[in-house]
């Protein structure tokens, strides 16, 4: 009897030794102040403060669009980045509100078996829905680019930067990507 309860300390010490040592090794993760915005609350600032918006397409079910959240967004270099020179909107593909725009109602639209899309998701879009898909768009709500798709950190720092300071005035995002 006695051995077993020394195994049983000796194997509880162990695990909590384990434990404490692994926590004390695990990265925090980053903490980020970055606001996202409804498309009204974008728009409405748009007017009075004109800024460029970035779109995050995403889905509840999305395993990319999560991934993303968890790791692309909350760095610090890309959210600092998203809050100062963008207004950042997270718009849920199939969200069931209506959003007015420009005079027009963008709605949901039930494709079947309960699935459907959004129709301003879809019009950003040009109705090529992948998720996860960022929307870059000017002061005027022209379009900069669509850029489907999971991105790391470094790589959607370059495309910010792209829509940002306007590059894509004077180059194409292939040539643009491809440097440095």
């Amino acid at each position: 009897m006695n051995k077993l309860v020394f195994s049983f300390l000796l194997i509880t010490i162990g695990l909590f030794a384990l434990l404490a040592f692994k926590s004390g090794t695990e990265p925090a993760p980053a903490a980020t102040n970055l606001k996202w915005y409804t498309w009204e609350e974008a728009t409405a600032l748009n007017k009075t403060k004109p800024r460029k918006i970035f779109v995050d397409i995403y889905t509840d079910w999305c395993g990319w669009c999560k991934r993303m959240d968890k790791s692309t967004f909350t760095d610090e270099k890309v959210a600092a980045y998203l809050a100062a020179n963008y207004y950042p909107v997270k718009l849920n593909a199939e969200q069931k509100a209506d959003i007015l725009f420009n005079g027009e109602s963008f709605k949901f639209v039930e494709t079947g078996n309960g699935k459907g899309v959004h129709t301003l998701a879809y019009a950003l879009l040009d109705g090529k829905m992948s998720y996860p898909s960022m929307v870059y768009l000017n002061e005027k709500y022209e379009r900069i680019m669509i850029s489907p798709g999971y991105k790391e950190a470094p790589d959607m720092l370059k495309e910010l930067t792209f829509a940002a300071e306007e590059k894509y005035k004077t180059t194409n995002w292939e040539e643009y990507r491809n440097q440095r």
